[in-house]
């Protein structure tokens, strides 16, 4: 094991899961004045399956340096909690391998009629995947793949998972890119599709409010309708964690996914003290299985 790239990767995964409780927090409109005025809320904040599904990418990365498709849709049926409030096509395929025995292959491709997932689930879990892999954005490429497409196929929620990833692996081995480079970068790694097009769009975009209304904040929950935001958002204020979140909370749509994948990307970057510590302290911790040093069969 690379302790290097575990430590990057376990960084964006707390990044990830700070994130993810905080924007979860806003789901309900009685929290929205402590929103518009930016009070944190008192803890604990709970993470939900953006997280939960994080975790496994980064629990078969520790195992096995890479991911391992058959391990990491075990990893994902196994842990899936009706509770951390999964899509309902993430739901299915995860409930039906557990109790039916069916294979992921087959699940996945079925999804939207044959088209397979555009979702943001592919997206939303893969920040410390480019943590891990930061030194080789080829590698980051070729993992994000593998990791999207076990539950979505679609060639948005994969290019979405890509260009999260990117990012990520940007914000730990470049964090001087920003701005319009990084958006630049992350395009350039992206396949080719709605999605690229769109994180190129993203440049000409000046305010928060524009980026909302233009890219989308997750109300569809697909890719295309979160990632651009996503990194809209790091382009412009990654340099801030905490203003990072409170910036894409603010915006509405699927807070905790938009600030999970936000919180992954920062997190990523180098720092002992990039995620604030009372953040850390309100937010639920990671799970043992996920962190734990022994393999994962």
């Amino acid at each position: 094991m690379n302790p290097d790239r575990r430590a990057r990767a376990l960084s964006s995964l707390r990044g990830s899961a700070v994130g993810d409780a905080f924007g979860a927090c806003f789901d309900d409109v009685i929290n929205h004045g402590a929103l518009r005025s930016r009070t944190l809320l008192p803890g604990p904040w709970l993470w939900t399956d953006d997280t939960q599904m994080a975790c496994s990418i980064f629990a078969v990365l520790n195992a096995h340096g890479r991911i391992d498709q058959e391990v990491l849709a075990r990893s994902f049926a196994e842990h899936y909690d009706i509770y951390r409030r999964y899509g309902p096509g993430t739901s299915r395929i995860l409930r039906l391998m557990r109790q039916k025995g069916y294979h992921w292959g087959e699940l996945a491709r079925q999804a939207r009629g044959g088209r397979g997932s555009w979702g943001n689930g592919a997206a939303m879990r893969v920040a410390p995947l480019g943590a891990w892999f930061a030194d080789d954005l080829d590698r980051v490429v070729e993992e994000a793949t593998a990791s999207a497409v076990v539950t979505h196929t679609h060639p948005d929620a994969v290019a979405g998972a890509v260009a999260v990833a990117v990012a990520a692996a940007l914000s730990s081995a470049q964090p001087h890119v920003r701005g319009v480079e990084l958006l630049d970068a992350v395009a350039a790694r992206t396949p080719r599709g709605s999605v690229r097009s769109k994180i190129r769009e993203a440049r000409f975009v000046s305010d928060s409010s524009t980026a909302a209304a233009e890219l989308g904040v997750g109300h569809e929950t697909s890719a295309l309708d979160t990632v651009p935001f996503c990194l809209w958002v790091v382009a412009n204020h990654g340099h801030d964690f905490a203003d990072s979140c409170w910036t894409a909370a603010s915006a509405g749509g699927d807070s905790d996914t938009t600030c999970a994948i936000i919180g992954g990307i920062v997190g990523a970057g180098p720092g002992i003290d990039v995620v604030p510590p009372d953040w850390l302290t309100r937010c639920e911790p990671l799970p043992e299985w996920a962190t734990a040093t022994i393999p994962l069969l």
